[in-house]
């Protein structure tokens, strides 16, 4: 089995599809774990859900926009906040077309996944409180660990923030600090390369070798698209 760990999709189903396509990934036999937000962003966000429930070895992140997809699935309530931030198109997109295993998939989403000495969650946490005793919300947007790991990176410090080997988080685009690899610091793996904006692309790392393989630069395969408008 090989291990994997994709970065924030916002409903980029063809670059999703590129990144297994370039690493092979086998989807009977091969673990994915995915940092969250699979929604609000490109038009493919009912392939990317479809696809995702075909793999049998899957673990899903909960991401914020996924809470808040989650619960429209729920209530059917649709703040402004979310409807600005792509959940306006998710909707209309699942219009019609939604189905119980959609749902489940964000039902039974974790807030944090630990695997040997690794640790996978969507936004962050605070390092001076066991995971098991903090609040949901904070898994979902914290960004203070990350705010950290690059002011370290920026000072040239790469002392570890945490007891882990490695965290991986998703939520904070590397593409506002100019790059699109994940950027590495301080034990800390920021995975969500901006796959849900222009000029982003989607990254999928080997947990194992390290080696990434990364879509296209997503507007290029949604020509004409806008990732953040109403339909």
């Amino acid at each position: 089995m090989r291990r994997f760990v994709i970065g924030d999709i916002h409903g980029a189903h063809r670059a999703l599809i590129q990144c297994f396509d370039r690493s092979g990934f086998d989807r009977n036999g091969d673990l994915l774990i995915c940092m969250g937000d699979l929604a609000d962003g490109w038009p493919g966000v009912i392939e990317v859900f479809d696809e995702l429930l075909t793999i049998n070895n899957l673990v899903v992140i909960l991401g914020n926009h996924d809470q808040w997809l989650l619960n429209w699935f729920n209530t059917m309530e649709a703040p402004d906040i979310w409807l600005i931030q792509g959940g306006s198109s998710t909707i209309n997109a699942f219009r019609g077309r939604m189905r119980e295993e959609h749902k489940d998939l964000l039902r039974h989403a974790r807030l944090y996944y630990k695997l040997d000495n690794l640790l996978f969650v969507h936004g962050g946490f605070d390092t001076g409180i066991p995971v098991e005793l903090q609040e949901w919300n904070v898994f979902l947007w914290d960004r203070s660990l990350v705010k950290k790991a690059l002011t370290f990176r920026n000072d040239g410090h790469n002392e570890s923030l945490t007891k882990y080997d490695m965290v991986y988080v998703g939520h904070t685009p590397t593409i506002k600090f100019g790059e699109t690899t994940p950027i590495l610091s301080c034990g800390i793996c920021l995975t969500d390369t901006g796959a849900g904006w222009p000029g982003g692309v989607l990254t999928m790392i080997d947990i194992d070798s390290a080696e990434i393989y990364q879509s296209e630069p997503v507007e290029k395969l949604y020509s004409g698209a806008n990732s953040r408008s109403f339909l």
